[in-house]
């Protein structure tokens, strides 16, 4: 898979462990820092430097999607270009033992996320989840129904493309919508779109009796880790 790259803070919080009722994620990945800090000049230049994969990478790396991304002050940019998998802080796979097939990680102080199968981390992207005044509450859940788009239960004028839900009783669902570079949603998990829509192909729903009523089979298994800090820099920008 190449190396595998993080940025310095990260990997100091990445230490707290994962609990899950069959398998443990507490393993730390080990990090090159091979990363520079540019300064952005609009989307024309960029698109003019960088190439389709790597402003996709650069989306990852920033945890903003490319519309926000010139409206960032600075970029944090690699060194050398390898596969989106190489920079995820995650590790590649974590304890083995008798895992779940399939186990989606969000990971709220790095504001991103991680799918794995069988053990092996199989995709990761950026997130955005709650604001201050409405943060995102860590746990252990499962994905439930999913929609390929449905209104905001907030504000009806809002669309959400590729919803799954992992929280029925509050409407809380990983969905598409806009990456600004930091924690911005209402509770819910913001995904870049790409990534979204495959985790609804991806995840497995719940399964219900044909009353709608009882859980027959849970969903896959969802972990949302840790709290971000509202108060620091954020952790993906710290080359120290």
């Amino acid at each position: 898979m190449g190396r595998v790259h993080g940025v310095g803070l990260l990997g100091s919080v990445l230490a707290a462990a994962l609990t899950m009722p069959n398998a443990v994620l507490a393993q730390v990945a080990v990090y090159d820092e091979a990363y520079r800090i540019e300064r952005t000049a609009g989307l024309r230049p960029l698109a003019r430097t960088f190439t389709p994969s790597q402003l996709a990478l650069l989306e990852k790396l920033n945890r903003a999607e490319i519309a926000h991304l010139t409206r960032l002050q600075t970029l944090v940019v690699p060194a050398s270009w390898e596969d989106e998998l190489a920079y995820s802080v995650l590790p590649a796979r974590y304890p083995p033992g008798r895992p779940p097939v399939k186990l989606l990680i969000v990971f709220l102080p790095g504001q991103l996320f991680g799918a794995y199968e069988s053990g092996s981390l199989v995709r990761w992207g950026p997130i955005s989840s709650g604001r201050r005044r409405s943060p995102t509450p860590a746990g252990q859940f499962t994905l439930n129904w999913r929609s390929t788009g449905r209104a905001s239960t907030v504000n009806p004028n809002w669309f959400m493309r590729w919803c799954f839900n992992y929280r029925n009783a509050a409407g809380a669902a990983l969905h598409a919508y806009a990456l600004p570079g930091y924690p911005a949603s209402h509770g819910c998990i913001r995904l870049l779109d790409r990534d979204a829509r495959w985790l609804f192909e991806w995840g497995e729903p719940w399964k219900l009796d044909p009353g709608g009523t009882r859980i027959l089979q849970s969903g896959t298994p969802l972990s949302i880790v840790g709290a971000y800090d509202f108060d620091a820099a954020p952790p993906w920008r710290s080359l120290q």
